[in-house]
């Protein structure tokens, strides 16, 4: 249980690692086709490193793997690409901490896990913590249609996230597989589920380049927030409950902090009270 905490944790630093680092690309794309070249470009590094291992046979479990690449990856990180641009790096990743508890009951409807009281403590002080940012959020100013269109994609993005990470729970529940093995399958799944925007792909570039080269960037963000990233969510989600494990990933807001003020993004009081019920909320799920 302590190695599937420190990698869900460790997830989490890589995602917010990450999420600054495709916030600063200077790029033309469009949120899916990053998404694409990102899931293409992670699914190549993680290739050599499973090459040669037996795989199961079972396909029920590979599928659930496939659905969740697809609605977890495919879908979820696009909008989570289109809100990042939007929204910024910390009022994205507090959006998506709301995972933990859709996970939770949705754990309990389809998994039959029954969070203890103080897991349940826990998702409310995290919960807590996402309200007190929206209300900050809300309090400071008008909202403008792009803030808007930001929430709405970072919300579907939670619902994408947390159903494919309990599709994820239940296929590595009842499949013998390496986590690095998991995350290849459903890397895999979202890049043929997003082959087509291929077709849309700038054949030159336009207009002036940048002064500086975008692929070491590119490189850096994809190794931390798909490769390892994913690869240590699947060693979470392997080794605990499918909502103490969601809870744990949703650290990546309290960690965000000192990426806000790289951005220009000031919390304030409210934010740094909200980092703290995340704390405790994690506090809580980890006892």
């Amino acid at each position: 249980m302590l190695i599937g905490v420190l990698a869900a944790l460790a997830a989490a630093l890589c995602w917010t690692l990450a999420s600054g680092l495709w916030r600063a690309l200077p790029t033309s794309l469009s949120a899916g086709q990053l998404n694409l070249l990102k899931n293409l470009l992670a699914a190549s590094l993680l290739l050599p490193l499973v090459w040669g291992r037996p795989w199961p046979a079972a396909p029920q479990p590979l599928l659930l793997l496939v659905l969740s690449g697809v609605l977890g990856i495919a879908c979820g990180d696009s909008l989570y690409f289109a809100a990042l641009r939007r929204l910024g790096t910390r009022r994205t990743l507090t959006l998506d901490a709301g995972g933990p508890a859709v996970t939770a009951v949705a754990g309990m409807v389809w998994l039959a896990e029954r969070p203890a009281a103080l897991d349940w403590l826990g998702l409310a002080l995290i919960t807590a913590a996402l309200l007190l940012v929206a209300m900050r959020d809300q309090a400071g100013g008008a909202q403008t249609r792009r803030q808007l269109q930001g929430v709405a994609l970072a919300l579907g993005a939670l619902l994408c996230g947390s159903a494919g990470a309990l599709l994820s729970r239940a296929a590595l529940r009842d499949l013998a597989i390496d986590p690095l093995q998991s995350a290849l399958v459903r890397l895999l799944a979202a890049a043929v589920m997003l082959l087509p925007l291929l077709l849309s792909l700038p054949r030159a570039p336009s207009g002036p380049r940048p002064a500086r080269r975008r692929w070491p960037l590119a490189l850096l963000a994809t190794l931390l927030g798909t490769t390892a990233g994913i690869a240590l969510q699947q060693t979470a989600l392997q080794r605990l409950p499918g909502g103490l494990a969601v809870a744990l990933l949703a650290t990546a807001p309290v960690l965000a902090m000192p990426v806000a003020a790289w951005e220009g993004d000031r919390p304030g009081w409210r934010g740094w009270l909200a980092a703290l019920l995340a704390l405790a909320g994690v506090s809580c799920v980890v006892v």
